[in-house]
C-alpha cells in the first residue's frame, strides 16, 4: 500500500506536499502543489501492480 500524499499550508501562506510523514517539497503555491501531488499520484498508478497479473 502507497503511503498518503497531502498537501499542506504553512505559516508563510506557501504549500507543502508530503508522502506519509515525509516533506518532497516546500515553498510551493496551492495550484504548484496541486499539480506536484496529483503527477505523484498518477505516477504511483501507473506503476502499481496489477493484481492477478
Amino acid at each position: 500500500m502507497s503511503e498518503l500524499i497531502r498537501v499542506k499550508p504553512t505559516q508563510d501562506g506557501t504549500y507543502t506536499v508530503y508522502r506519509g510523514s515525509m516533506a518532497l517539497v516546500a515553498g510551493l503555491t496551492r495550484l504548484q502543489a496541486e499539480r506536484y501531488e496529483a503527477s505523484i499520484a498518477h505516477q504511483q498508478r501507473s506503476f502499481s501492480p496489477l493484481v492477478g497479473a
